[in-house]
């Protein structure tokens, strides 16, 4: 039998920053300035801001916590980091694992890049790698319908990549697998349905536990043979196919097949928002000629289908009330999914009117697909209507660099000033070239008011 996991082992010992294609230092580039884009966001939420002050109190370090400044050891800031990430629904992700690798890898690999003061050169390579491997083991694995995928998979593509900085043979890489495999999370995905936001650290645990790994492997510890295939094969997956550890392994790279987020909210409400922007683009109506709408769309969006969510996680996680708010306030930026528009009438009215229904067929066409159907009732009788395959932001129909630049310093000027935001945004452009990555991590600094 073909060795799946050792092959990969040895895939990941042997790469090099040179062996890395143009187009993955590029996409590279931009995964890293939008995953520090989106902590930096999330590091203004009040729940944030109460858990690094307590997190941080009598504690140091060599790496940052992005937004506050502060300097803590790598594996809170890794946990800080990942779980800011995580608040604004704003990070990357890939359909075809059906979750997000980069806010799972990126903070441990600059927490571990800052503590042990390596380059721009090392950080990238070891973030593609994590990147692969995460994105591997989820699209191997079928989940459980019943779980979350944040804080699973995650844990062992961040252990990998804190084991590329350290130089890893690949015996260790296979003990830092086998090790990481069993320190992911027992997720609930009615954490992020009913707006528990205790959902929003599984990627820092994930980043915590990546650093943590590689520490308990230097130590000697050490897994069972092949932690992946028990894991996913009978304990969080239905089903494992380790075939996906090694298919076109070094010819197709997981992180060039990621989507970037624009809306912010679940990439599961996206199809429909892209469908309703175009509906509202072609069509003079306003919010007070709707009757009802419907969204048609595949298993995993349907089940977004709260019309009366309790919390901005929740707001993010409902389709009915993501289409109502983005109609009322004429955009899905983060204004939409705020406490205040929770709490307009206009909105929730809006939303007890919005039906969201799985269309079997459309569930067919996942992952290669993220389909959706809308259909607006004006109260005159006229039916408005559209239809997507793709959501924006995928590599079927990716964003253009200006976009993601915008949304870049969107993002960061919450929180840092405009100067900063752009040295930064520079820095992640050019990362490669850094000889260290302490211009990624901007200043020392409290959210602007």
């Amino acid at each position: 039998m073909t060795d799946h996991l050792g092959n990969l082992c040895e895939f990941l010992s042997r790469t090099s920053f040179e062996d890395l294609p143009s187009p993955v230092i590029q996409r590279g580039r931009q995964v890293t300035a939008d995953t520090i884009a989106a902590i930096v966001g999330g590091s203004a939420e009040p729940e944030v801001l109460a858990l690094t002050e307590s997190m941080a109190q009598g504690s140091s370090g060599k790496s940052t916590v992005l937004g506050s400044g502060k300097k803590l050891q790598a594996g809170t800031a890794a946990f800080l980091n990942g779980t800011a990430g995580t608040f604004l629904e704003m990070d990357e992700g890939n359909q075809f694992c059906q979750g997000h690798p980069a806010i799972h890898v990126l903070p441990a690999v600059l927490a571990c890049t800052q503590s042990q003061e390596l380059d721009g050169r090392q950080f990238l390579l070891a973030l593609v790698l994590g990147y692969e491997v995460g994105s591997r083991i989820g699209i191997g694995a079928t989940i459980r319908k019943s779980m979350h995928p944040h804080g699973t998979w995650g844990t062992v593509g961040g252990a990998v990549a804190v084991a590329k900085l350290a130089g890893a043979t690949p015996r260790e890489f296979r003990e830092t697998i086998n090790v990481a495999s069993t320190l992911g999370l027992g997720t609930s995905r009615q954490t992020m349905l009913q707006g528990g936001t205790v959902r929003n650290s599984f990627a820092g645990v994930s980043g915590q536990m990546a650093v943590m790994a590689w520490d308990m492997v230097r130590a000697g510890f050490n897994g069972e043979h092949d932690g992946l295939s028990t894991i996913w094969g009978s304990v969080l997956s239905e089903n494992w196919d380790p075939v996906a550890l090694t298919e076109e392994l070094g010819t197709r790279w997981e992180i060039a097949r990621n989507y970037f987020k624009r809306h912010s909210c679940c990439r599961y409400c996206h199809g429909a928002l892209d469908v309703l922007a175009r509906i509202c683009a072609d069509t003079d109506f306003q919010v007070s000629d709707i009757d009802k709408i419907k969204v048609e769309t595949y298993s995993l969006a349907a089940q977004l289908n709260d019309r009366s969510p309790r919390n901005t996680l929740a707001a993010k996680f409902s389709v009915p009330f993501a289409i109502a708010s983005t109609l009322v306030n004429g955009h899905s930026g983060l204004a939409s999914f705020t406490w205040e528009a929770i709490g307009r009438d206009e909105i929730m009215a809006l939303a007890s009117r919005v039906e969201v229904v799985e269309d079997k067929t459309l569930t067919a066409m996942v992952p290669d697909y993220r389909p959706a159907r809308v259909k607006i009732s004006l109260k005159d009788g006229q039916l408005l209507e559209g239809f997507t395959r793709t959501n924006r932001g995928d590599s079927e129909d990716p964003y253009t660099q200006d976009v993601l630049t915008e949304k870049f310093f969107e993002l960061t000027t919450r929180v840092w000033p405009s100067a900063a935001a752009e040295a930064v945004f520079a820095a992640a452009m050019r990362i490669e070239r850094l000889g260290d990555v302490d211009t990624l991590t901007g200043p020392v600094t409290v959210p602007l008011s």
